[in-house]
């Protein structure tokens, strides 16, 4: 007996057409350079990492080049050992200087360059972080750095691309950095009458319980007395007649 096969409903067809669309389309998302955290308080001090993975599948990551951006200039930056890489640190003038702790900086680091030891780099399907020291930051909304990512083949991938905010993002987008402004501190005066109160409402406490205490004396010694008279009276009077 030869079995004929049931025909796909509609319903079964629309679903398939559905799932090979989304599964066509859903391809991996295009990783980029970025900077972690992504967020930090203006004239804090801060470490973070530069994240580079690689999208090649044939060549390494060899040489990573950082921008910092000239229109926000850090007065101190310093690098994290990289094993496997050395780095090379550029700076340039700065008009007006940097105040950093009282002291006026004329010069401000404007590019860090990782350079791989030969046969190294990042390899395909892995990623390296580079990690950095900067502060104060500067007193502006973002940092955006501009990256280019060198590989063992030639190719160079510019991450360099600004974002627009409330846009979609860059084919090329590079990492940005978020300044929020530093929550100010409770100002010394204002809380002082606070404290004040406080310690007027300690001193009232501190009396209402010492009064209570005296009042609550007198009244035993006063009781003490006037059992000692009644005591006294009673053994001074005759006893009645029957």
């Amino acid at each position: 007996m030869i079995r004929l096969r049931r025909p796909a409903t509609a319903a079964a067809l629309t679903l398939a057409a559905v799932a090979t669309a989304v599964l066509g389309l859903a391809g991996p998302a295009s990783a980029h350079v970025t900077v972690n955290p992504t967020e930090a308080k203006q004239g804090g001090y801060g470490r973070f990492a530069f994240r580079v993975p690689n999208e090649s599948d044939t060549a390494s990551t060899t040489k990573v080049e950082v921008n910092l951006p000239e229109n926000a200039p850090v007065g101190s930056v310093s690098t994290m050992p990289v094993p496997g890489w050395t780095v090379t640190v550029e700076k340039r003038k700065v008009d007006p200087p940097i105040d950093v702790h009282g002291s006026q900086l004329t010069e401000a680091v404007s590019k860090l360059t990782w350079t791989a030891a030969p046969n190294g780099g990042v390899k395909p399907g892995e990623f390296q972080e580079f990690p950095v020291s900067m502060g104060p930051l500067p007193q502006t909304d973002r940092m955006v750095f501009k990256v280019l990512q060198t590989y063992s083949d030639g190719n160079i991938s510019r991450w360099i691309e600004e974002p627009t905010p409330g846009g979609e993002e860059p084919e090329n987008p590079a990492p940005v950095l978020t300044l929020t402004a530093a929550s100010a501190s409770a100002s010394p005066v204002a809380s002082a009458p606070a404290a004040a109160a406080d310690d007027d409402d300690d001193d009232a406490d501190t009396g209402a319980a010492t009064a209570f205490g005296v009042a609550g004396l007198v009244a035993g010694l006063a009781g003490l007395v006037l059992g000692g008279l009644a005591f006294l009276r009673t053994r001074r009077e005759p006893a009645a007649k029957s």
